[in-house]
């Protein structure tokens, strides 16, 4: 079990006013380093903010701006995994990048939110906030102080590992899959949103996504796609997973695609679109 836990606080709603950051290294299963400072966000601070983690404009006049600290977050992060609760952190870390113009660590990520929903069945559905599932665990730390924060993430990753018997690498690939694994066959069919732009498109998955096909299959419902589990003379959109769109002409392509194909040489207009294509395309929206 080696990995790497972060977390951060915010000064304010915008998620790159990083006022602290904490991370917690672990090899074997045990905590071997520890890193935490302020951080001067160069923003103001929001009433809220301060109420929730007591950190202000005084705590941090004389603390390094994120720029400063990179060779710092670097060091820890890339070439790792990296656990953090919920997205907030892996969201709010990406945006202060973005701010100053800074590549993002090369890191894996690991939710510790998604492996509490799967390992323990109470968490399911609600109530798998950092604060509910370790006092759930029996697990008391100083909440809202990012390397107790961080500490706490490991807490439930580890936890998690020892009741679910699975280790970090193989937690990266239950947390793809639906929270009860029998539900990996429900139907993928979806009647597309009416009001949403894409009204009147009917999309066909293929290939090995990035995320559950039921979640791609909802996301798509969202934004007006009726989604089909079959290529059909209906069919408007097809969505390719991106390794099996760079694979070579042929039988290595999946019946969908390739049937797909034969329905565009037929003169059916059916778009062929990339996973990451028609993630884009959304985010557009």
């Amino acid at each position: 079990m080696e990995f790497i836990a972060i977390d951060v606080e915010t000064a304010n709603a915008d998620m790159s006013s990083l006022c602290q950051i904490g991370i917690a290294c672990y090899k074997g299963g045990q905590l071997v380093d520890e890193w935490k400072t302020y951080l001067n966000p160069e923003d103001f601070f929001d009433e809220i903010n301060i109420e929730i983690h007591g950190i202000d404009e005084d705590t941090v006049k004389n603390s390094p701006t994120f720029p400063h600290v990179t060779s710092n977050v670097y060091g820890y992060l890339d070439g790792k995994i990296a656990v953090c609760h919920t997205h907030f952190d892996r969201v709010a870390l990406s945006q202060v990048c973005l701010k100053y113009d800074l590549r993002p660590p090369k890191c894996t990520w690991l939710d510790t939110a998604r492996v509490a929903r799967r390992a323990w069945q109470k968490f399911a559905r609600k109530g798998y906030g950092l604060h509910n599932v370790c006092n759930s665990l029996g697990y008391q730390f100083q909440h809202h102080d990012a390397l107790e924060d961080a500490k706490a993430a490991a807490h439930i990753l580890l936890s998690a590992s020892k009741d679910a018997g699975i280790d970090v690498q193989n937690w990266l690939v239950r947390v793809q899959q639906p929270i009860e694994p029998r539900k990996l066959s429900e139907p993928i069919a979806r009647e597309g949103n009416p009001d949403a732009d894409f009204f009147g498109e009917v999309m066909v998955f293929t290939g090995a996504l990035s995320i559950p096909r039921r979640e791609a299959a909802n996301l798509a419902a969202t934004y007006g796609f009726s989604v089909d589990s079959g290529v059909t003379k209906k069919t408007t959109i097809i969505v390719v997973g991106d390794q099996d769109i760079k694979r070579l002409a042929g039988h290595e392509k999946s019946l969908k695609h390739r049937k797909a194909e034969e329905l565009i040489k037929n003169g059916q207009p059916i778009k062929i679109l990339r996973e990451t294509d028609f993630m884009a395309l959304v985010k557009s929206m």
